[in-house]
């Protein structure tokens, strides 16, 4: 079925239903940033490929809502069908309002409540109550049309090692029962994915780069359940999970439990990460409030970090593999987007404890680098040559880290645009990096010393410059953030533990684009009359293309960060490379003079 024959099916279940249109996000049951195919919704009714829009279909209307990262990407990948474009500013979609100017009074508008949170359905029905428009909150529609929808994954669950972790299941299930206490609750129900194989010290392989695995978890006082199904269970992990006094019942009978929960008692639970028809089952008193594990998790412990420290040199050690192999390819042949993707893939593999890729490396030749969420396909990406300008954003993930990195490397002669432009993409990394900030700062007062050199040439980036990052969990993950966009992330601030990549970019729309990033640890600095100050730490180890730096930009302290990183880039990879690897190493590492 091609993409105007899905509209057709699903607006004749539309009229059959009595319903005036519908709303399809990119979500699943567990408001996962990504999902498992079975909830691809979006992307199947659509062909929009990106992790993040929201699409409206009503009797004569199809449109995406997405953000700056994607606005290239959708308008290529919608350009053969009926559906129309809507470019998101600063995150805030305007599909609502969109909706109440098209429909009349009185209209229907369905979704599928599972795939919603609780907090978004009322704040619809709030938008929409003065046009006296209905919310059937009820209504899988696409899952009437989509008769060939992949199975929910069954896939086996693994443990992550104590050793690795840092903490036990039952320490962690300790400080969860701290909080459920000191929110007079007596029961906590976990939905987020990362939040229940972060909580149980478990991984899976449910979601592609993500190692999570589809279950709830309800945390009581005295007990604690997983609801997943028993076939994702080895013996192995039912023996974990019997010593550390885990009950285990089918995903299937969560709402069944939350119904039946003494009606007197109270359950804690953060009201924007659960699905509206599973809210709608408890008939206990809720508590709503901030997720508990998302703050728990954000803080590494000491073993964590430390096992960062090694994930980041064994990722160097195959980017460094991936661009000596280019270099020399390069010399013989052109080299397409894809292989490079597929190579680096392979390079990692290669290393101690790997899992897979963090995400879908994004592999951006000249004018694709432009595309901020670019990904090169088998058939039909840019074939790489010793000219032009190369940005690569990749991440692995190990049992000891989840690595993010981009660099933007020259292949050719650069131009002084170029260079320019590459520079204050730079000064603004180091400044955000070497930055030291009271205790309680948000990552959007960080933002601006990202942007600050950009801004004078009048340039800017439309993405944020950083998100949090799990270890071997979610390369996405809460709840802080580095933005422009006032939210809760941007609002979070940052403490001492947390993992946040630093990534301005600059990207000139069909010709190149420029990212450069690296992960950092917030880290305490000092104390003063003034409080605690904060500062952080880089944990990513790789070089940064010198050919593409302008010196004369470059203030003194900023040519002695970039030498002293350089340095312990060389002193901490260096080891572990052989020797015409090492003699490359140390060429990309030279100090500028």
């Amino acid at each position: 079925m091609d993409i105007n024959t899905k509209l057709v099916r699903l607006r004749a279940e539309m009229k059959a239903a009595k319903i005036d249109a519908v709303i399809i996000p990119s979500s699943d049951p567990h408001q996962s940033e990504y999902v498992a195919a079975h909830w691809s919704s979006r992307e199947w009714i659509s062909g929009f490929t990106g992790s993040a829009g929201t699409v409206v279909i009503t009797s004569d209307y199809a449109g995406l809502w997405t953000d700056s990262r994607y606005f290239i990407q959708a308008e290529e990948e919608l350009s053969s069908s009926d559906f129309v474009l809507h470019k998101v500013a600063n995150y805030n979609p305007d599909f609502i309002p969109f909706l109440l100017n098209r429909l009349k009074d009185g209209s229907t508008v369905a979704c599928d409540g599972n795939i919603f949170s609780h907090s978004e359905i009322l704040s619809i029905e709030r938008t929409f109550a003065d046009k006296n428009i209905k919310m059937v909150c009820e209504q899988d529609l696409i899952g009437k049309i989509w008769l060939d929808r992949p199975a929910i994954p069954e896939n086996k669950v693994m443990i992550h090692p104590d050793e690795y972790a840092g903490k036990t299941v039952a320490e962690k299930l300790g400080q969860i029962r701290n909080g459920i206490d000191q929110a007079n609750c007596d029961h906590y129900l976990l939905t987020a994915l990362d939040d229940i194989a972060w909580t149980f010290n478990l991984r899976g392989n449910d979601i592609e780069c993500n190692p999570v695995f589809i279950a709830y978890a309800v945390i009581s006082m005295d007990k604690a359940i997983l609801f997943l199904e028993a076939s994702k269970l080895t013996d192995k992990v039912k023996q974990k999970l019997s010593s550390d006094k885990i009950e285990v019942l089918p995903y299937g009978e969560v709402a069944g439990f939350l119904k039946n929960i003494n009606s007197s008692d109270q359950i804690y639970l953060t009201a924007a990460g659960v699905n509206y028809t599973l809210y709608n089952s408890i008939e206990c008193k809720i508590v709503d409030g901030k997720d508990l594990v998302a703050a728990y998790k954000t803080i590494k412990n000491p073993v964590e970090i430390k096992h960062y420290h090694n994930a980041m040199e064994k990722d160097a050690v195959a980017l460094t593999k991936l661009y000596r192999w280019l270099d020399t390819e390069l010399d013989q042949r052109e080299v397409s987007e894809f292989e490079v993707s597929e190579k680096l893939a392979g390079f990692r593999s290669q290393q101690e404890d790997y899992f897979g890729e963090s995400f879908h490396a994004i592999v951006g030749y000249a004018a694709n680098g432009a595309i901020v969420h670019y990904r090169p396909e088998e058939t039909g990406s840019a074939m790489i040559r010793k000219k032009g300008i190369l940005l690569l954003d990749s991440g692995g993930q190990y049992m000891d880290g989840t690595t993010d990195i981009t660099r933007t490397s020259a292949l050719g002669e650069p131009s002084a645009e170029q260079k320019r432009n590459f520079t204050l993409v730079l000064k603004g990394n180091i400044a955000v990096d070497s930055l030291e900030f009271p205790a309680g700062t948000n990552g959007y007062q960080l933002d601006t010393f990202a942007r600050q050199f950009m801004w004078k040439d009048g340039l800017n980036y439309m993405h944020g410059t950083g998100h949090g990052v799990g270890f071997f969990l979610n390369v996405h993950e809460g709840p802080q953030g580095i933005s422009f966009v006032l939210s809760e992330r941007s609002k979070t601030p940052l403490e001492p533990g947390m993992v946040t990549s630093n990534e301005p970019g600059y990207y000139k729309q069909g010709e190149y684009g420029i990212r450069i990033e690296n992960l950092i640890v917030t880290k305490e600095v000092r104390e003063t009359e003034f409080g605690r100050f904060l500062g952080h730490e880089t944990l990513t180890l790789f070089p940064i293309d010198q050919q593409l730096i302008d010196r004369d930009l470059m203030e003194n302290s900023e040519l002695k960060w970039i030498n002293e990183y350089h340095q312990m880039v060389y002193d901490r990879v260096a080891p572990r490379l052989d020797e015409e690897e090492g003699k490359w190493l140390k060429e990309k590492c030279k100090p500028i003079l």
